[in-house]
């Protein structure tokens, strides 16, 4: 894929959006600590990344990413965010999970490709991009739209066990049903571990904060006392055979001087 097109390719995901058709279109480009330059319609929340320009077309958007080695191009993590929602969403699929897949795939990178052969956001093998209509797998669009496709109906096949799915995604569906389960392949059982541990980290993150109100505390509960039985008074010890013996009182404490014996 020459210079060119992956220029083409980054303006891409705007114009495919439907972003950079409208006047109106919000196009920031930032640059990134290690040089490369990135593209998105929204504003990066990133206080390391220095913003190049901020406008409403994408007009020379391309000239300013080529000035920079695109191999480079990282980008924010949050920077397909919207890309991911709105594609999950309408093909009801998790969007953590999708985001949990690209980030262990391409860690967010569009032009990644792996010694495989697998390119774009969702590594996609190119065999597996044309089945689902990604003609340029380096397209965000198209590549993040034939992942969606393609993990819907893993699971539909694997009746949504997503460590499964997983597994089929990263070695392929056959190989999931030759060893019925996780083959046991040690680069397909670490990618599973991993992408679960994220899609854990990011479901956390996408969930909404719960309020709880303020409930009124319950009225305190009223201890009623138990009956006290009036204590009888014990009557002296007599002499009579009585001379070792001191009173005793079984509901109160006993005095704080004991009374003297007779001599």
């Amino acid at each position: 894929m020459n210079k060119m097109a992956t220029i083409q390719t980054i303006i891409g995901v705007l114009l495919f959006s439907g972003l950079g058709l409208s006047a109106q279109a919000d196009i920031f480009v930032y640059q990134l600590p290690g040089g490369a330059r990135v593209v998105t319609d929204h504003a990066l929340n990133n206080r390391d990344y220095k913003l190049v320009r901020h406008s409403r077309t994408t007009k020379g958007a391309g000239a300013l990413v080529s000035s920079r080695s695109i191999a480079y191009a990282v980008t924010d993590p949050t920077a397909y965010d919207r890309l991911i929602h709105r594609t999950a969403t309408a093909h009801q699929v998790d969007t953590a999970l999708v985001k949990a897949v690209m980030h262990i795939e391409s860690a967010f990178n569009p032009h990644a490709v792996s010694h495989k052969g697998a390119q774009g956001l969702m590594q996609l093998m190119p065999g597996t991009a044309q089945r689902y209509g990604a003609h340029d797998p380096f397209d965000p669009v198209q590549n993040v739209r034939a992942g969606v496709l393609y993990l819907k109906d893993l699971q539909k096949m694997f009746k949504n066990n997503t460590r499964l799915v997983l597994a089929a995604y990263n070695a392929g569906e056959n190989a999931v049903i030759r060893f019925k389960g996780i083959p046991p392949y040690d680069e397909t059982q670490d990618y599973v571990r991993k992408v679960m541990k994220m899609h854990r980290t990011y479901t956390v993150a996408q969930a909404p904060v719960t309020r709880i109100a303020d409930a009124q505390a319950p009225a305190p509960r009223k201890l009623v006392p138990a009956e006290i039985k009036p204590v009888l008074p014990v009557d002296p010890p007599t002499q009579s055979g009585a001379e070792d013996m001191l009173p005793v009182a079984a509901a109160q404490p006993a005095p704080a001087t004991l009374p003297e014996k007779n001599i």
